[in-house]
């Protein structure tokens, strides 16, 4: 299954501070879709490694319809790099609009937490093209921040 959408009521118990849903309880639909998203893909148990990018456009409202879709954009040797899209809108108005989004890596695992190989995923079409490479570059980029040196003292104020 190279994607999923799940779909639900925002609920009061998600509530935060300023009264809408909280950011945390979108990073977990995030996570849960991309999981489900990965082990279908990978037919094993799989673990998130790595989330980037996340972007929160607009506030989710309680009582919106909330949908969460996880599309594999590329894979490696073992990872899943998965872009999710949240989006949430009024039932009453009918209309859903982009909340956030993100990408998401996932790595299948054996019962010892080693990774596993994963089939390859060969995107189709312009669109899931223009989404591997986006996602490649991405973490391309992730990765040079990642093996950079820290930044030097010397100099620096005592």
């Amino acid at each position: 299954m190279s994607s999923i959408v799940l779909r639900f009521l925002a609920e009061p118990s998600t509530v935060n501070f300023g009264g809408k849903v909280h950011g945390g309880t979108v990073m977990k639909w995030i996570d849960e879709a991309g999981y489900a998203c990965a082990t279908g893909w990978s037919h094993n148990y799989c673990v998130t490694v790595f989330i980037g990018s996340i972007r929160f456009h607009r506030p989710i409202m309680i009582g919106d319809l909330v949908e969460v879709e996880a599309r594999m954009a590329y894979t490696g040797t073992t990872s899943m790099n998965i872009s999710v899209e949240v989006r949430s809108g009024d039932l009453k108005g009918g209309k859903m609009v982009r909340t956030t989004e993100c990408l998401i890596v996932f790595v299948a695992v054996d019962s010892h937490g080693r990774p596993l190989p994963v089939d390859a995923y060969q995107p189709k079409t312009p669109g899931e093209i223009a989404l591997a490479e986006r996602a490649r570059a991405h973490l391309d980029a992730a990765r040079k921040v990642a093996d950079a040196p820290p930044p030097s003292l010397s100099g620096a104020a005592d």
